[in-house]
């Protein structure tokens, strides 16, 4: 994230983030203006940031990954300790392979037969198959599957498959070969390749050692929101065998099956995919809180934050993809990167409904050297309130869960159970309520505080289609205003069916969405009233106060 940090007085960057200090210029704007100072903008936390600062794609494309160990001590503070051998990781993953499939998987074990050659099909590769059965009915050599809108392949630097969002990954080794084969090809020439653009594809490669990650695309997506999904796609990966388990496994055998590791974890990955297709948390590389009152938000991370344990780091309660209170340790920050895996991760199972959940889970921009544990529950089955409480402590499972005890019993002393059930009722808001006429949507974040907030897509964007166009239509004015060899801060976008306006800030970025029939000049006066009702709703729209303990 060097790319993110800029020297300013009154500024430190612990572990590698931008993070506000106590010179930080606590004054806020009365009425916005394209001069905004960062951290004055609406939406800014208050006392401070709650994530590592950043700047979507070019956060995700730092050259930090896998740097751990170049990382000094005080950088590292806090992090889960890096292992002196891989019996730890080898013990977590065991644990983490047992939820994903059922069946605990011994990765010592599974090496060393691997050397010897003696690796034959193993209880995890059955069940493999028929977690994959539906995808390995769609035959690759058919119209069908070449018509998706966008293939994504992972392959090892061997050109060994390892994952693929459509058919079998075995039907489609020889294609991945040959794609391994273009990246060799120019590696020998000491040169790179990272796409080919024709007949309206876009073939976007990334290579991130031991693995390389190939999109298939026809969309209107950029070259750069492409590879944006792609490290997505690459972190997941990470988040499940962490980067020192998997250089170990390349080191020890370069054309290792990964598939054998990652079996179970399909859904996982095809769910991130969906989601980075609907949701613009993605896109805009920051997280959406729960409209709530501020009264009762605070209420709430007042009751998190009462209900600590030593080896807790971050006790986070969310709402489907929506952050209703975050409370972390004093001097680590989270990533939104992770806490997108941390949702993705839940919303691909339901079966963290049925109890409490203890999983191995690493977060890569983090700590990507290894595992933290997360104690993962639903507050009641009948309420879409998910609490995650990562640890440091593996065997602390117990303690974690008295937590959660500890956490419902003050919000029932508090009284704020009644307005949480009310909140989601309607876990979004109208863009009716900004009462701008041809308004139709916004998307606004708050760079400093790594939260955006937008409203329901309503007419006449009802069918997921539209919603799908709508999101395109973003993807665009995002990769303009991010385009890394002409970057623009303002784009104003007329069309047959709406006009669009993106307006990009040192302090935050607005995309808004609104009527052919309307002017510039009306969508301007409209970004003026948008951007102070922004302002008045902040303390609901936003968590202005975030808790430490």
């Amino acid at each position: 994230m060097a790319a993110d940090v800029h020297k300013k007085k009154g500024w430190e960057v612990p572990n590698g983030s931008l993070a506000p200090g106590d010179g930080q210029h606590a004054e806020r704007s009365e009425s916005p203006t394209p001069g905004l100072a960062q951290g004055t903008e609406p939406g800014a936390g208050q006392e401070g940031a709650m994530f590592v600062h950043t700047r979507s794609y070019e956060d995700l494309t730092s050259p930090e990954d896998g740097a751990a160990a170049a990382r000094s001590p005080e950088e590292r503070r806090g992090e889960p300790a890096e292992p002196t051998s891989m019996e730890q990781i080898s013990k977590d993953f065991s644990e983490l392979s047992t939820q994903l499939t059922g069946m605990a998987l011994d990765l010592e074990e599974e090496m060393r037969q691997s050397k010897e050659g003696k690796l034959e099909p193993s209880p995890q590769t059955t069940r493999r198959d028929s977690v994959l059965s539906g995808k390995e009915e769609e035959d690759v050599t058919m119209d069908a599957w070449r018509m998706h809108r966008k293939h994504v392949f992972v392959l090892s630097e061997a050109g060994k498959p390892v994952y693929s969002r459509y058919g079998s990954e075995e039907a489609l080794s020889s294609t991945m070969g040959v794609m391994m084969a273009l990246v060799s090809f120019l590696e020998a020439e000491k040169n790179a390749i990272r796409s080919i653009h024709a007949d309206g594809y876009k073939v976007v490669f990334v290579r991130r050692s031991p693995l390389v990650l190939v999109a298939v695309a026809r969309t209107q997506q950029s070259e750069q929101e492409i590879a944006h999904e792609l490290l997505y796609i690459y972190y997941q990966i990470l988040s499940l065998l962490t980067w020192t388990q998997l250089n170990h496994i390349f080191q020890q055998k370069q054309n290792y099956d990964l598939r054998r590791l990652l079996a179970g974890s399909e859904r996982i990955t095809d769910n991130l995919l969906d989601l980075m297709a609907h949701d613009p948390s993605f896109l805009m590389g920051a997280v959406r809180c729960l409209p709530l009152a501020a009264s009762v938000r605070d209420a709430v991370s007042t009751s998190l934050q009462q209900a600590k344990a030593k080896s807790l780091v971050f006790s986070i309660l969310l709402s489907g993809n929506q952050l209703v209170s975050l409370v972390r340790k004093k001097d680590q920050f989270l990533h939104p990167i992770d806490l997108h895996l941390l949702f993705n991760l839940i919303s691909s199972s339901s079966s963290f409904r049925e109890g409490e959940a203890w999983t191995p889970i690493c977060l890569p921009k983090f700590n990507s050297s290894g595992f933290f544990h997360a104690h993962i529950s639903y507050l009641e089955q009948e309420m879409d309130l998910c609490l995650l409480l990562v640890s440091t402590d593996r065997e602390d499972f117990f303690t974690v869960s008295d937590c959660k005890r500890r956490f419902q019993e003050r919000l029932r002393r508090r009284g704020v159970h009644h307005a949480l059930q009310e909140a989601l009722r309607t876990p979004f808001y109208s863009v009716a309520q900004v009462g701008i006429p041809d308004l139709r949507h916004f998307i606004y974040k708050s760079k400093s505080s790594g939260l955006f907030t937008s409203p329901e897509i309503e007419a006449p964007y009802v069918r997921e289609e539209e919603k799908e166009r709508l999101l395109g239509l973003y993807q665009y004015l995002h990769s303009r205003a991010h385009n890394s060899s002409r970057p623009l801060k303002n784009i104003y976008f007329t069309g047959p069916r709406e006009n669009l306006l993106a307006w990009v800030t040192n302090a935050f970025e607005l995309y808004i969405c609104y009527s052919p029939l309307g002017t510039k000049a009306g969508a301007i006066s409209a970004v003026n009233k948008l951007m102070k009702w922004i302002r008045k709703e902040e303390d609901r729209l936003f968590i202005l106060t975030p808790q430490t303990y």
